[in-house]
């Protein structure tokens, strides 16, 4: 009788360790197995989320399939893998049939997703601002009052969410700064300017004057001749932010009357540089104006291609002005 009653007790343990392992077994199995994720998605693990939070959030985005069963497993495989305590919040990317055991470790990764916000050269620092006003997922509102025109780098910043937005302005501010004491010693000799922040002035003059990169140095070159020759810089985009300083653009031509127009912008009134930037000029600008292109260029104008027709003396820059104006009529004409 006692054998037969330890046969049995020995029997059940056998069984018990037996469905133990097996569901053991059945758990890792489910942990590193194909997700039920069918497309991308990106879920927000909120700050304070504990692990219990962290499996219905999942669950919830699809992540995990969404049963009881698949959430115990869940649980038990992260605490057993001691990944627990150092799941991160935020905002995550999974791929379609992400397994647990992935999902664990991009949680715990810390590699949430990088948001991008682009800040185009030659934006005014109003235009920055509702630019970083409309971004997704930052917090908090702008600077009030913006940042000086000038004062802003125009890059590719990335941010995650909850980023505040003055943060993310403060970097652009350190990054112009940056830029300023990177370039300013690799200047060339006898610049008619002296200071940095005459570098920017001028910089965004030229940002505004051309959009291909590989002019700038030339356009550059065009202004440093003339101020080295007192001459005024007459530079149309200087006017144009006397009468518009929030966008620095009317949506029309000049006309004559404004062109005469005395501001303290107007480089055909005015002599020298204009009182403060017109935009905020990106690194190339900054680079062209400390290190100018080798001419005697005193002149350009458009040129119908997009880019400009350069001039060492006045007849020359008349002809190339008249060509402009005959490729107006044309296009006019059309």
């Amino acid at each position: 009788m006692k054998r037969a009653l330890l046969a049995l007790v020995l029997v059940v343990i056998l069984a018990g360790a037996g469905l133990a392992y097996g569901l053991y077994w059945f758990a890792g199995e489910t942990f590193t197995a194909r997700g039920p994720l069918e497309e991308p998605v990106i879920v927000e693990v909120p700050k304070g989320s504990g692990l219990a939070r962290i499996t219905e959030t999942l669950a919830d985005a699809g992540v995990i399939a969404d049963r009881d069963v698949s959430k115990l497993i869940f649980k038990l495989k992260v605490r057993e893998s001691g990944k627990a305590a150092g799941l991160h919040a935020g905002e995550f990317q999974f791929a379609p049939g992400v397994s647990m055991a992935e999902v664990t470790d991009i949680l715990a990764s810390g590699k949430v997703v990088a948001r991008f916000l682009t800040v185009a050269e030659g934006l005014t620092s109003p235009e920055v601002m509702a630019l970083v006003s409309r971004a997704e997922a930052l917090t908090g509102a702008v600077p009030e009052p913006p940042p000086a025109t000038g004062t802003l780098l125009p890059e590719t910043y990335h941010y995650t969410r909850g980023d505040s937005r003055a943060a993310v302005v403060a970097r652009m501010e350190a990054a112009m700064k940056a830029a300023l004491n990177d370039l300013w010693p690799t200047r060339a000799e006898n610049l008619p300017i002296d200071m940095p922040e005459e570098a920017v002035i001028l910089a965004s003059i030229v940002e505004k004057e051309t959009a291909l990169a590989s002019e700038r140095p030339r356009v550059a070159a065009v202004f440093v001749n003339r101020l080295r020759r007192g001459m005024r810089l007459q530079s149309d985009p200087t006017v144009i932010y006397g009468l518009d300083p929030e966008d620095g653009d009317l949506g029309r031509p000049l006309r004559k009357s404004e062109l005469e127009k005395e501001t303290p912008y107007n480089t055909y009134v005015i002599g020298g540089l204009p009182p403060g930037p017109i935009a905020n000029p990106g690194r190339e600008s900054l680079a062209a104006v400390l290190n100018p292109a080798e001419t005697d260029d005193l002149y350009f104008v458009a040129d119908g291609t997009g880019g400009h027709a350069f001039a060492k003396t006045l007849r020359e820059h008349n002809r190339n002005v008249a060509k402009w104006r005959r490729i107006e009529r044309q296009r006019a004409g059309e």
